[in-house]
């Protein structure tokens, strides 16, 4: 079976370790510290981590996370490559299932900051395996958006949703498609046809989960 959560999180710490603790992602606020420490407090402070998802937590998460990110770089990065075997989100049953578009996300977050880049020629794969996360969260952050929304993997598949309206249609390749509906709409290479109000609002929406 391919360990794509593996790749993807080998990837994303050679970049980490490349580029240094201060080079820019596209997570607004964040350079590449503290998006290393966002990911070791999700693997190694459960006692923090339900911050990510529950709002009066977050106050604490957040003071963790900084926490972590003021610590040796190096030490930050080991520890995202290396996480630890007991982790409910990383351990060998949960890995490919919690992290394998976690950890492609936060890949492109860090590559897609810099000057140049091209999307990555993945796997063929990779790009199934994230239409099919592609589609529960199409489904999910799309559902009350003011529009008849066609959603468009060309080779994979495609979905209806939306509250209805005037038709909008969203094309691109999985990965790609993923990027978009996880908020980062402005480095997500997909192809917007409809109205061209609507097609700004659903550039500017606030999406992801």
């Amino acid at each position: 079976m391919p360990r794509y959560a593996r790749a993807e999180r080998d990837a994303l710490t050679d970049l980490l370790l490349a580029l240094g603790p201060d080079a820019p992602t596209i997570n607004e606020g964040w350079a590449t510290r503290d998006l290393a420490a966002h990911l070791v407090l999700r693997e190694r402070r459960p006692d923090a981590a339900g911050g990510l998802v529950l709002p009066p937590l977050r106050g604490y998460a957040e003071r963790v996370r900084l926490r972590l990110a003021a610590g040796p770089y190096p030490d930050l990065v080991a520890q995202v490559r290396n996480p630890p075997f007991w982790s409910p989100v990383s351990n060998r049953l949960t890995d490919e299932l919690a992290n394998m578009m976690e950890f492609f996300i936060h890949h492109e977050d860090v590559r897609r900051a810099g000057s140049g880049w091209q999307p990555r020629d993945l796997p063929v794969g990779l790009q199934a395996a994230l239409w099919k996360r592609a589609s529960p969260m199409a489904r999910l952050t799309l559902r009350r958006f003011p529009a008849d929304l066609y959603v468009q993997a060309p080779g994979h598949g495609e979905l209806s949703v939306g509250r209805g309206g005037e038709p909008l249609r969203v094309v691109g390749a999985p990965a790609e498609l993923v990027l978009f509906l996880s908020g980062r709409q402005r480095v997500a290479r997909v192809q917007l046809d409809g109205p061209p109000e609507a097609v700004r609002r659903l550039r500017t929406a606030s999406l992801g989960m």
